[in-house]
């Protein structure tokens, strides 16, 4: 069937609708454990370039499952789906202009290498949020790794299943060692620095 699909032009050409907002467009892709902070982490930027006047959304790992990818479990197959999905979701956003915050475990490696691959060099950016699992159990805000541990969920992220942890990202957030504010002017700093802001 996708042979006699083509994709459709639009008139308004991404860089047009960048040039309109101000700034660049990207993926900024928050990775990490349940727990380590990515949607805290996320929703503290966002609220941050809200206010400064830049285009931009979240896309969250639970709501996103909630509608879009209800239909998907945690096996390893419906982990990849998800982030599939999502990357393809992420991607419209990056030709709308605006910038997008995507917080997900995003677990495996060469899923978050196939999402940067549906962007322009540079529009993928990877922020991994490094949280000792240690800590990650100890603010268990969800209740999840309590479940975990005895046995109510079967596959989970760093207990038993795998978290490919990111090789070279372009950010590192310590959530355990740095404020949420800190990792918030982390985050603002290499945007800058991109010129994407």
């Amino acid at each position: 069937m996708a042979e006699n699909l083509v994709w459709h032009e639009t008139t308004i050409k991404k860089e047009e609708r960048q040039k309109r907002n101000g700034h660049r467009s990207c993926i900024l892709w928050f990775t990490g454990l349940s727990g380590a902070g990515k949607s805290t982490l996320a929703n503290a930027l966002e609220h941050r370039l809200f206010e400064q006047g830049t285009k931009s959304y979240i896309l969250d790992g639970d709501n996103v499952r909630l509608g879009l990818n209800k239909g998907l479990g945690f096996s390893d197959d419906d982990r990849k789906e998800n982030i599939r999905r999502i990357g393809e979701v992420a991607k419209l956003f990056v030709d709308s202009g605006t910038v997008v915050c995507t917080a997900f475990i995003s677990p495996f490696k060469e899923d978050r290498d196939r999402v940067r691959e549906l962007v322009e060099e540079g529009e993928f950016i990877e922020v991994y949020v490094r949280c000792s699992l240690e800590a990650c159990e100890q603010r268990d805000p969800k209740g999840l790794y309590k479940k975990a541990r005895s046995g109510e969920i079967p596959a989970f992220t760093g207990i038993s299943s795998p978290y490919e942890e990111p090789e070279a990202p372009e950010i590192v957030v310590d959530s355990d060692k740095q404020t949420v504010e800190e990792s918030v002017e982390t985050i603002l700093a290499y945007l800058k620095e991109k010129n994407i802001l």
